[in-house]
C-alpha cells in the first residue's frame, strides 16, 4: 500500500469518530428544537411567520461565518462547543419547514373526526396530527442529516475534529489522497446516515396494527443496530479521555502544519504527551491560547501587530517584535518564547517572464500599470491591513483582485489567470513555480518574524518552555523555505518536513557542541 494512503488511512478512525459524533449530537439538538418550533408556528399564526423567517434568515449566513460568530460569543472557546451550536443552527430549517408543512397537510376530515370523538387539542396533535405528519418531518430530518455532514467538514476551522482535518491539510499540502479520502469517507457517511433515517421513514410509513412482515421486522432490526452503533461511537468519541500535558494549536496552512508537527515532536521527546489543533484562523488561534485553549502555536509579529493590535504603521523589525512581546503580555498574560529565526514576508511575487515582459522588480514599478492588472491573494489578504497599507503607499489598486486558496494562487500565476499575488516569502513553491519577489522600496508590508507564543499556564511549567527554547533561532529562512518545499513541491509528506526540520535542528545542536 502507497505510504500517504496507508498514513492517511491510520487517521481514519479518529476522524471518523469526532465527525460522527457532531453530526449526532448535531442532529439531535436540531430535531429537539426544531420539532417543537414547528408544532408551535402551526398552533400559533402570529408565531409562524416571524419563527420561519428567522430560521431562514440564519440559513442565508455563511457557515463559515457561523463559526467564527459562535467562537466569538462563546468568549474565543475553540473545539466541539462552538461546532455543535452552529451545525445544530444550520440543521433547523428543513426540521421546521417540513414540521409545518406535514402538520398543515393532515386531512381536515380526519381531525374533525378525532374532534367528533371527543379527542382534546392536545390530543388530536399527539395521536393523530404527529403521528401522520411524521413521514413528512423525518424527510426533513433526511435532509438536515445530510446537510450537517457535508458542514461538519468546515468544524476543523474552530478546532473540532473531522474528516475536515483530511480536506484542508490536503488542500494547503495538495496532498490529493487525503483530500479524497476525507471527501469519500464524508460522502459515506452521509449516504449511510440518509439510508438509516430513510428506514425509519419506512417504518412509520409502513406501521401495521397487525403481525408485521418479515420484511418489517428485518428493518426494524437493521434500525436498532445501527442505531446502537451510531450512539456507541459517539459516547465513545466524546467519552473523556486521558488529558494531554499540552495542546498545540496551527493555523490553516503548510508551513503552520509542519511547524505545530514540530513543536509536538520536540516535547513528546522529552516524555510530554501532546494533542494537535489545526487548520485554525489567525484570530481564532490567538483567542484560543489567550483563553487557554491551546498552550501554544507559531505566530507572526505582523499578524499580532496589525490583526490584534490594530497598528499600521511599521516602525521596523525589531521595534514590531518588541512591542508585540509587551503587547501580548500586558493585554492577555501571554508568553513570547522566542523567534525560531525565519521570517515568513507577504510580499507580491510574478512569474519571471511576466515581470520581465512588463519591466516589474519592485511593488513602484506597478503603480502606472496596476490599474490594467489583476491581482491575486490568498483567503485574508485583501481585507488585511497589509494591503491597505500597500494601497496607500503606493498609490495603487488592480483592476481586479481575486482571492484564492493557497495552492490555487500559485497555480493562477503560473497559468497567467492572474499578473501578481501576495506570496509568502518562506513558501518553497516561489522557486517552483519561477516566481520572483518585487521588493517594497516604500517599507509598506509588514515585518513576520515567526514566533512562539505560551499561554499563561503553559509558560509557568519550566521543562515546557525550556524544551521549545531549545528550538528558537535555529529555523531559518532556508531552512523553512526546504521544508515547506517537501511538502508543496516535492509531494513529501507532513511528517516527511518535521523529520527534515528535526535533522537540521539537531545536527546543529551536535556541531555547536
Amino acid at each position: 500500500m502507497d505510504s500517504n494512503l496507508q498514513e492517511q488511512l491510520q487517521l481514519l478512525p479518529v476522524y471518523f469518530q469526532g465527525h460522527l459524533a457532531l453530526t449526532l449530537v448535531a442532529l439531535f439538538m436540531g430535531i429537539v428544537v426544531s420539532v417543537p418550533l414547528g408544532i408551535i408556528a402551526t398552533q400559533s399564526a402570529k408565531a409562524k411567520q416571524p419563527l420561519l423567517s428567522i430560521i431562514s434568515i440564519i440559513q442565508t449566513i455563511p457557515s463559515v461565518a457561523i463559526l467564527a460568530l459562535v467562537v466569538a460569543m462563546l468568549g474565543g472557546e475553540i473545539g466541539f462547543l462552538p461546532a455543535i451550536i452552529a451545525l445544530t443552527l444550520y440543521s433547523m430549517l428543513p426540521i421546521v419547514r417540513n414540521t409545518v408543512t406535514g402538520l398543515e397537510t393532515v386531512p381536515a376530515e380526519v381531525v374533525e373526526a378525532a374532534q367528533g370523538i371527543g379527542m382534546s387539542s392536545s390530543q388530536i396533535l399527539i395521536k393523530v396530527r404527529i403521528p401522520l405528519a411524521m413521514p413528512v418531518i423525518i424527510a426533513g430530518i433526511r435532509t438536515a442529516a445530510v446537510w450537517t455532514v457535508g458542514l461538519a467538514t468546515l468544524s476543523t476551522l474552530v478546532g473540532a475534529t473531522s474528516f475536515g482535518n483530511y480536506i484542508f491539510t490536503g488542500l494547503q499540502t495538495r496532498n490529493l489522497v487525503a483530500v479524497t479520502v476525507g471527501s469519500l469517507a464524508s460522502a459515506s457517511l452521509a449516504v449511510s446516515l440518509d439510508w438509516f433515517i430513510a428506514g425509519i421513514q419506512w417504518l412509520f410509513e409502513n406501521k401495521t396494527k397487525g403481525q408485521p412482515s418479515q420484511r418489517y421486522g428485518q428493518i426494524k432490526f437493521a434500525v436498532i443496530v445501527a442505531t446502537v452503533a451510531g450512539v456507541s461511537l459517539s459516547a465513545y468519541a466524546l467519552w473523556p479521555k486521558p488529558k494531554a500535558d499540552f495542546i498545540i494549536g496551527g493555523k490553516g496552512f503548510t508551513e503552520q502544519y509542519i511547524m505545530s508537527g514540530l513543536l509536538a515532536a520536540e516535547l513528546e521527546s522529552v516524555g510530554f504527551t501532546v494533542d494537535l489543533r489545526l487548520g485554525m484562523g489567525s484570530s481564532v488561534a490567538y483567542e484560543a491560547v489567550s483563553d487557554g485553549s491551546i498552550d501554544a502555536y507559531l505566530e507572526y509579529s505582523g499578524t499580532v501587530w496589525a490583526n490584534v493590535m490594530g497598528k499600521s504603521d511599521n516602525p521596523g523589525r525589531t521595534a514590531v517584535l518588541e512591542q508585540v512581546t509587551d503587547y501580548i503580555q500586558a493585554a492577555d498574560g501571554l508568553v513570547n518564547i522566542g523567534s525560531m529565526g525565519f521570517k515568513n514576508l507577504y510580499g507580491f511575487a510574478m512569474t519571471k517572464a511576466r515581470a520581465a515582459e512588463l519591466g516589474v522588480t519592485s511593488i513602484d514599478d506597478l503603480v502606472p500599470i496596476a490599474g490594467q492588472l489583476i491581482g491575486g491573494g490568498d483567503l485574508e489578504f485583501f481585507g488585511r491591513p497589509e494591503w491597505a497599507s500597500v494601497r496607500d503607499a503606493y498609490s495603487i489598486d488592480f483592476a481586479e483582485k481575486l482571492t484564492f486558496d493557497t495552492t490555487l494562487m500559485y497555480s493562477a500565476v503560473s497559468n497567467g489567470q492572474v499578473d501578481v499575488i501576495a506570496a509568502y516569502s518562506t513558501d518553497g513553491r516561489l522557486a517552483a513555480y519561477d516566481l520572483i519577489m518585487l521588493t517594497d522600496p516604500r517599507n509598506a508590508l509588514l515585518p513576520y518574524d515567526g514566533f512562539l507564543i505560551a499561554s499563561t499556564a503553559a509558560a509557568n511549567n519550566q521543562k515546557f518552555i525550556s524544551t521549545l527554547q531549545a528550538l528558537v533561532g535555529k529555523v531559518t529562512d532556508d531552512t523553512m523555505r526546504e521544508a515547506n518545499k517537501i511538502v508543496d513541491v516535492d509531494g513529501g509528506t507532513i511528517a516527511q518536513a518535521i523529520s527534515y526540520l528535526r535533522g537540521v535542528i539537531h545536527l546543529e545542536f551536535i556541531d555547536a557542541e
